[in-house]
């Protein structure tokens, strides 16, 4: 695997997460920094450094005595990992909602035509990649930096059960329009509308993929 630019841990970061998406690795699974280490060719300290990341993120966990192992989420947990992301998102847009210019209001509009594109092409990685563009445009006013930092967090999170269970949640014509109803919400100009749809947005999708997790 090609090391450019960027750190050997963020690449190990980002290697162990495609593994994780593409389902090489399932939640409950062990992560054993060896087999890391070996398979990209460089030493185990960058993996290491990685983990503490991902266990810090959520994305792993780190069991006493016994290793790493990828993060099994409760029903429970998924909710709620839904619900605080849309309060966080909802309250970012709301107090925010002013400076969104007609040119990236737009852009957001652009970017739902093309998630619904690639669902339809069932290209899991480009939904997922272009829905984080657009959620974190979103929130990209805020200059609250404990939001913006605990938001990043908890997207890496959402993504993988989102990106586990798409297919089954909705058809590419939900995914787009489930977006320009936040867009409308934007363009209303009216503060408790877009913080609602935007909590409706994240609640509905935790909703629906905790009932999923428990069958």
């Amino acid at each position: 695997m090609p090391i450019v630019k960027r750190t050997y841990k963020d690449q190990a970061i980002e290697h162990i997460y495609d593994l994780i998406l593409n389902g090489t690795l399932s939640p409950g699974e062990q992560v054993k920094e060896s087999w890391l280490a070996a398979e990209m060719g460089i030493s185990r300290a960058p993996i290491r450094e990685a983990l503490k990341e991902l266990i810090t993120n959520g994305i792993v966990e780190y069991q006493p005595q016994v290793g790493n192992f990828i993060t099994q989420l409760s029903p429970k947990e998924i909710v709620d990992a839904y619900t605080t992301r849309g309060v966080l998102e909802g309250y970012a847009v709301m107090t925010t909602y002013t400076q969104f210019s007609e040119d990236e209001i737009e852009e957001l509009e652009d970017m739902t035509l093309l998630m619904e594109k690639y669902a339809k092409k069932d290209n899991r990685k480009k939904v997922v990649k272009i829905g984080d563009d657009f959620h974190s445009m979103l929130i990209g006013k805020s200059d609250n930096v404990q939001l913006l930092d605990y938001t990043v967090r908890l997207s890496q999170k959402l993504h993988i059960m989102f990106y586990k269970f798409w297919s089954r949640l909705y058809t590419p014509e939900e995914i787009g329009n489930r977006h320009k109803r936040i867009i409308d919400g934007l363009k209303s100009n009216d503060p408790v509308r877009i913080e609602q749809v935007v909590r409706e947005h994240y609640t509905e999708t935790g909703t629906k993929i905790s009932k999923l997790q428990e069958n």
